[in-house]
Protein backbone atom coordinates (compact mmCIF):
# COMPACT_ATOMS: atom_id res chain seq x y z
CA UNK A 1 0.00 0.00 0.00
CA UNK A 2 3.04 2.38 0.51
CA UNK A 3 4.75 1.77 -2.91
CA UNK A 4 3.65 4.89 -4.84
CA UNK A 5 5.01 6.91 -2.70
CA UNK A 6 1.64 7.79 -0.68
CA UNK A 7 -1.52 9.51 -1.05
CA UNK A 8 -1.17 13.15 -2.53
CA UNK A 9 -2.45 16.08 -0.92
CA UNK A 10 -5.47 16.39 -3.58
CA UNK A 11 -9.23 15.23 -3.73
CA UNK A 12 -10.96 12.96 -5.80
CA UNK A 13 -14.19 13.49 -8.14
CA UNK A 14 -15.80 10.69 -9.90
CA UNK A 15 -18.70 11.61 -12.39
CA UNK A 16 -21.31 8.73 -12.68
CA UNK A 17 -24.49 10.19 -13.92
CA UNK A 18 -23.74 9.50 -17.55
CA UNK A 19 -26.52 7.88 -19.58
CA UNK A 20 -24.32 4.47 -20.13
CA UNK A 21 -25.72 3.64 -23.30
CA UNK A 22 -23.52 1.84 -24.94
CA UNK A 23 -23.20 -0.64 -22.42
CA UNK A 24 -27.24 -0.96 -22.10
CA UNK A 25 -26.76 -1.32 -18.07
CA UNK A 26 -25.81 1.66 -15.38
CA UNK A 27 -21.73 1.44 -15.35
CA UNK A 28 -21.76 2.76 -11.87
CA UNK A 29 -23.49 -1.00 -10.87
CA UNK A 30 -21.49 -3.17 -13.02
CA UNK A 31 -19.91 -6.54 -10.92
CA UNK A 32 -15.84 -6.01 -11.21
CA UNK A 33 -14.82 -9.00 -9.56
CA UNK A 34 -17.74 -8.96 -6.63
CA UNK A 35 -17.52 -5.29 -6.03
CA UNK A 36 -19.92 -2.23 -7.86
CA UNK A 37 -17.36 -0.71 -10.60
CA UNK A 38 -18.43 2.28 -8.94
CA UNK A 39 -17.41 1.15 -5.48
CA UNK A 40 -13.87 0.17 -6.70
CA UNK A 41 -13.09 3.49 -8.26
CA UNK A 42 -14.20 5.50 -5.47
CA UNK A 43 -12.46 3.33 -3.38
CA UNK A 44 -9.04 3.26 -5.70
CA UNK A 45 -9.26 6.72 -5.80
CA UNK A 46 -9.07 7.00 -2.15
CA UNK A 47 -5.68 5.26 -1.60
CA UNK A 48 -4.45 7.77 -4.15
CA UNK A 49 -5.28 10.94 -2.30
CA UNK A 50 -5.44 12.21 1.53
CA UNK A 51 -8.37 14.65 0.89
CA UNK A 52 -12.67 13.83 0.18
CA UNK A 53 -13.62 12.08 -2.68
CA UNK A 54 -16.93 12.78 -4.23
CA UNK A 55 -19.44 10.97 -6.35
CA UNK A 56 -21.20 13.18 -8.80
CA UNK A 57 -24.53 11.41 -9.70
CA UNK A 58 -27.53 12.23 -12.04
CA UNK A 59 -30.33 13.59 -9.59
CA UNK A 60 -32.03 10.84 -8.24
CA UNK A 61 -29.59 8.82 -9.34
CA UNK A 62 -29.52 5.33 -7.24
CA UNK A 63 -26.03 4.53 -6.18
CA UNK A 64 -24.32 1.14 -4.76
CA UNK A 65 -22.96 0.79 -1.49
CA UNK A 66 -19.70 3.16 -1.46
CA UNK A 67 -16.70 3.19 0.40
CA UNK A 68 -17.35 5.25 4.16
CA UNK A 69 -16.63 8.80 4.16
CA UNK A 70 -17.48 9.15 0.30
CA UNK A 71 -19.63 12.50 -0.28
CA UNK A 72 -22.21 12.72 -3.05
CA UNK A 73 -23.58 15.79 -5.14
CA UNK A 74 -25.75 15.90 -7.96
CA UNK A 75 -24.85 17.27 -11.61
CA UNK A 76 -25.86 20.50 -12.05
CA UNK A 77 -27.08 20.29 -15.71
CA UNK A 78 -27.31 16.55 -16.97
CA UNK A 79 -26.89 15.65 -20.03
CA UNK A 80 -24.69 18.65 -21.25
CA UNK A 81 -21.41 16.84 -21.08
CA UNK A 82 -18.35 16.29 -18.15
CA UNK A 83 -17.92 19.50 -17.63
CA UNK A 84 -20.66 20.01 -15.14
CA UNK A 85 -20.13 17.09 -13.20
CA UNK A 86 -16.33 18.16 -13.10
CA UNK A 87 -16.93 21.73 -12.01
CA UNK A 88 -19.76 20.24 -8.81
CA UNK A 89 -17.23 17.89 -7.74
CA UNK A 90 -14.62 20.62 -7.80
CA UNK A 91 -16.94 23.15 -6.58
CA UNK A 92 -17.63 20.63 -3.78
CA UNK A 93 -13.63 20.18 -2.69
CA UNK A 94 -12.69 24.01 -2.99
CA UNK A 95 -12.36 24.60 0.77
CA UNK A 96 -10.46 21.43 1.56
CA UNK A 97 -8.08 21.07 -1.72
CA UNK A 98 -6.34 22.94 -3.90
CA UNK A 99 -6.08 20.16 -6.78
CA UNK A 100 -8.37 17.05 -7.60
CA UNK A 101 -8.06 14.04 -9.65
CA UNK A 102 -11.40 13.28 -12.00
CA UNK A 103 -11.81 9.87 -12.56
CA UNK A 104 -14.46 8.41 -14.95
CA UNK A 105 -16.32 5.75 -13.57
CA UNK A 106 -15.99 2.96 -15.95
CA UNK A 107 -11.45 2.98 -15.27
CA UNK A 108 -11.73 -0.81 -13.61
CA UNK A 109 -8.19 -1.12 -13.84
CA UNK A 110 -7.22 2.37 -12.57
CA UNK A 111 -3.88 2.47 -10.30
CA UNK A 112 -3.41 4.49 -7.41
CA UNK A 113 0.37 4.99 -8.47
CA UNK A 114 -1.49 6.82 -12.01
CA UNK A 115 -3.74 9.23 -10.05
CA UNK A 116 -0.53 10.22 -7.87
CA UNK A 117 1.83 10.45 -11.24
CA UNK A 118 -0.77 13.18 -12.76
CA UNK A 119 -1.68 15.50 -9.64
CA UNK A 120 2.55 15.27 -9.06
CA UNK A 121 2.65 16.59 -12.83
CA UNK A 122 0.41 19.15 -12.57
CA UNK A 123 2.64 21.81 -10.96
CA UNK A 124 1.74 25.15 -11.02
CA UNK A 125 -0.72 24.46 -14.29
CA UNK A 126 -4.41 24.46 -14.04
CA UNK A 127 -4.97 20.74 -15.54
CA UNK A 128 -2.51 18.13 -16.06
CA UNK A 129 -4.14 16.03 -19.16
CA UNK A 130 -2.89 12.70 -20.15
CA UNK A 131 -3.27 12.52 -23.92
CA UNK A 132 -2.23 8.89 -24.53
CA UNK A 133 -3.35 5.88 -26.77
CA UNK A 134 -4.50 8.77 -29.87
CA UNK A 135 -6.91 10.52 -27.17
CA UNK A 136 -6.37 13.30 -24.50
CA UNK A 137 -8.31 12.22 -21.58
CA UNK A 138 -10.41 14.54 -19.11
CA UNK A 139 -11.79 11.94 -17.11
CA UNK A 140 -8.51 10.90 -15.72
CA UNK A 141 -6.67 14.31 -15.31
CA UNK A 142 -5.80 16.89 -12.54
CA UNK A 143 -8.01 20.13 -12.12
CA UNK A 144 -7.01 23.17 -10.30
CA UNK A 145 -10.26 23.60 -8.09
CA UNK A 146 -9.79 27.22 -8.24
CA UNK A 147 -11.39 26.38 -12.02
CA UNK A 148 -15.22 25.64 -10.38
CA UNK A 149 -16.48 29.43 -11.08
CA UNK A 150 -14.85 29.19 -14.39
CA UNK A 151 -16.69 26.22 -15.22
CA UNK A 152 -19.75 27.53 -13.86
CA UNK A 153 -19.64 30.40 -16.29
CA UNK A 154 -18.82 27.91 -19.11
CA UNK A 155 -21.87 25.65 -18.02
CA UNK A 156 -24.13 28.59 -17.83
CA UNK A 157 -23.11 29.40 -21.78
CA UNK A 158 -23.98 25.72 -22.53
CA UNK A 159 -20.53 24.23 -23.14
CA UNK A 160 -20.24 20.91 -21.48
CA UNK A 161 -17.42 19.71 -23.22
CA UNK A 162 -13.75 19.56 -21.37
CA UNK A 163 -12.36 21.33 -24.27
CA UNK A 164 -14.14 24.79 -23.78
CA UNK A 165 -12.31 25.07 -20.67
CA UNK A 166 -8.55 23.41 -21.89
CA UNK A 167 -8.94 26.90 -24.38
CA UNK A 168 -9.00 29.16 -21.25
CA UNK A 169 -6.91 27.41 -18.82
CA UNK A 170 -3.40 26.37 -18.38
CA UNK A 171 -2.88 23.18 -19.30
CA UNK A 172 0.27 20.54 -19.23
CA UNK A 173 -0.29 17.93 -21.34
CA UNK A 174 1.10 14.39 -20.78
CA UNK A 175 2.36 12.09 -23.25
CA UNK A 176 2.67 8.56 -22.61
CA UNK A 177 6.50 9.10 -22.44
CA UNK A 178 6.50 11.56 -20.25
CA UNK A 179 4.08 9.51 -17.82
CA UNK A 180 6.22 6.43 -17.90
CA UNK A 181 9.28 8.40 -16.63
CA UNK A 182 8.11 7.88 -13.52
CA UNK A 183 9.75 4.55 -12.46
CA UNK A 184 7.09 3.58 -9.95
CA UNK A 185 4.72 3.73 -12.12
CA UNK A 186 6.91 2.10 -14.61
CA UNK A 187 6.97 -0.92 -12.63
CA UNK A 188 3.42 -0.68 -11.37
CA UNK A 189 1.40 0.01 -14.55
CA UNK A 190 3.64 0.16 -17.64
CA UNK A 191 1.23 -0.03 -20.09
CA UNK A 192 -1.00 2.87 -18.62
CA UNK A 193 -3.66 0.41 -18.36
CA UNK A 194 -5.45 2.73 -15.87
CA UNK A 195 -6.33 4.24 -18.69
CA UNK A 196 -8.50 1.32 -20.03
CA UNK A 197 -12.27 2.49 -19.59
CA UNK A 198 -15.41 0.40 -20.79
CA UNK A 199 -18.03 1.78 -22.98
CA UNK A 200 -19.47 -1.62 -24.43
CA UNK A 201 -19.66 -5.05 -22.99
CA UNK A 202 -16.64 -6.18 -25.31
CA UNK A 203 -14.70 -3.62 -23.41
CA UNK A 204 -16.13 -4.76 -20.10
CA UNK A 205 -15.39 -8.73 -21.04
CA UNK A 206 -12.02 -7.61 -22.46
CA UNK A 207 -11.02 -5.63 -19.04
CA UNK A 208 -12.18 -8.41 -16.96
CA UNK A 209 -10.40 -11.01 -19.02
CA UNK A 210 -7.13 -9.28 -18.30
CA UNK A 211 -4.36 -10.85 -15.80
CA UNK A 212 -5.03 -9.84 -12.07
CA UNK A 213 -3.16 -7.76 -10.43
CA UNK A 214 0.03 -9.68 -8.32
CA UNK A 215 0.22 -8.91 -4.51
CA UNK A 216 2.21 -10.48 -1.87
CA UNK A 217 0.80 -12.45 0.95
CA UNK A 218 2.24 -12.91 3.49
CA UNK A 219 1.19 -15.87 6.44
CA UNK A 220 2.07 -18.51 8.08
CA UNK A 221 5.40 -17.10 8.07
CA UNK A 222 5.94 -17.31 4.86
CA UNK A 223 5.40 -14.88 1.92
CA UNK A 224 3.77 -15.73 -1.64
CA UNK A 225 2.35 -14.35 -4.51
CA UNK A 226 -1.37 -13.89 -5.31
CA UNK A 227 -3.31 -12.58 -8.07
CA UNK A 228 -6.78 -10.98 -6.75
CA UNK A 229 -9.10 -7.94 -7.91
CA UNK A 230 -10.19 -7.75 -4.53
CA UNK A 231 -9.61 -8.43 -0.60
CA UNK A 232 -12.84 -10.79 -1.39
CA UNK A 233 -11.14 -12.94 -3.70
CA UNK A 234 -8.34 -14.16 -1.28
CA UNK A 235 -11.08 -16.32 0.29
CA UNK A 236 -9.84 -15.58 3.51
CA UNK A 237 -9.47 -12.64 5.69
CA UNK A 238 -6.44 -10.29 4.81
CA UNK A 239 -5.36 -6.74 5.96
CA UNK A 240 -2.50 -4.30 5.07
CA UNK A 241 0.59 -5.13 5.81
CA UNK A 242 1.64 -4.08 9.27
CA UNK A 243 -1.97 -2.69 9.56
CA UNK A 244 -4.77 -3.59 11.74
CA UNK A 245 -7.75 -5.22 11.41
CA UNK A 246 -9.52 -7.02 8.05
CA UNK A 247 -10.28 -5.33 4.94
CA UNK A 248 -13.64 -5.22 3.34
CA UNK A 249 -14.82 -7.48 0.88
CA UNK A 250 -14.98 -4.89 -1.56
CA UNK A 251 -11.81 -3.40 -1.14
CA UNK A 252 -9.68 -2.83 -4.56
CA UNK A 253 -6.09 -5.05 -4.73
CA UNK A 254 -3.32 -3.07 -7.25
CA UNK A 255 -0.18 -4.45 -8.62
CA UNK A 256 2.35 -4.26 -5.62
CA UNK A 257 0.25 -4.80 -2.59
CA UNK A 258 1.02 -6.32 0.34
CA UNK A 259 -1.28 -7.99 2.88
CA UNK A 260 -1.21 -10.45 5.50
CA UNK A 261 -3.26 -13.07 6.75
CA UNK A 262 -5.59 -12.17 10.05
Amino acid sequence: MRGYGGRRPAAGIVPAGGASSRMGTPKAWLDWHGAALLTRTVAVLGRAVDGPVVVVRAAGQELPELPPGTEVVDDPVPGLGPLPAIGAGLAAVADRAQAAFVASVDLPLLHPAFAARVLDLRGTHDVALPEAFGHHQPLAAAYATALAPVIDGLTAAGQGRPPSLFARCAVRRLDEPSLRADPVLARLDPELASLTNVNTPGELASARARPLPAVLLHAHGRVRTVHARTAGELGRPVAVAGGTGPLPSWFPLVTGDELEGV
